[in-house]
């Protein structure tokens, strides 16, 4: 009986000892993880954590593609500005160039016209005078510089006798009739009153005629 009751008491001892053991889990409590879970867990917060950098990295990536789309968008609409406003310079450029020409042979044309009176009177002072005149070579000398003046304008004289009669350039004082053997054709431009004055292709003044009829 004695044996018994030793043998039941040594082992509530061995119970209460092992109960107060540091290694002892308390009723309830949640047991500990072995060491493999525990790095399986922390793997888990790893990969969790590289896939969250891994996101953040691709937003940024794709926000700075999406900015340099915008900004070679605008450099593309600056360029074509920039263009445009090179072709509309050289337009103007050009519009300018050829009005100040133009105005430039409408001003060389008005003094022509003014200055043909002056040299009609001088050829006929030149026709009219005797040969032995004094003043004659001075007259000469006044019209050839005067046609000078005009020749650096770029304003020739044309006289366009034998020529067809072109109603463009010549102006018909009269018509005549022409007998067969004068060698004349009906249209010829037969006498010339006064030479006629141009500027390039523009006509100051037209030639005035007589025609054969």
């Amino acid at each position: 009986m004695s044996d018994s009751k030793q043998t039941v008491d040594r082992s509530q001892l061995d119970d209460e000892q092992q109960a107060q053991s540091p290694g002892a889990s308390a009723p309830g409590a949640e047991p500990e993880r072995s060491g493999e879970a525990a790095s399986a867990l922390d793997g888990d917060r790893a990969v969790g954590a590289a896939g969250a950098a891994d996101g953040d990295d691709a937003t940024e990536v794709e926000g700075d593609l999406d900015e340099l789309v915008a900004v070679a968008q605008q450099r593309d609409d600056y360029l074509a500005l920039a263009q445009r406003t090179q072709a509309d310079f050289e337009n103007y450029r050009k519009r300018v160039a050829r009005e100040s020409a133009l105005a430039q042979e409408r001003g060389v044309a008005k003094l022509a016209k003014e200055l043909l009176p002056a040299i009609d009177n001088l050829d006929r002072a030149l026709d009219a005078a005797a040969t032995d005149d004094p003043l004659l070579d001075g007259v000469r000398l006044v019209r050839s510089e005067l046609s000078a003046a005009l020749a650096r304008l770029s304003v020739e004289s044309f006289s366009p006798l034998g020529e067809t009669f072109d109603p463009a350039v010549h102006e018909a004082m009269a018509t005549v009739p022409q007998p067969a053997e004068a060698g004349a054709a009906s249209g010829l431009v037969v006498e010339v009153y006064q030479p006629g004055y141009r500027l390039g292709e523009s006509v100051i003044r037209p030639a005035r005629v007589v025609v054969a009829a």
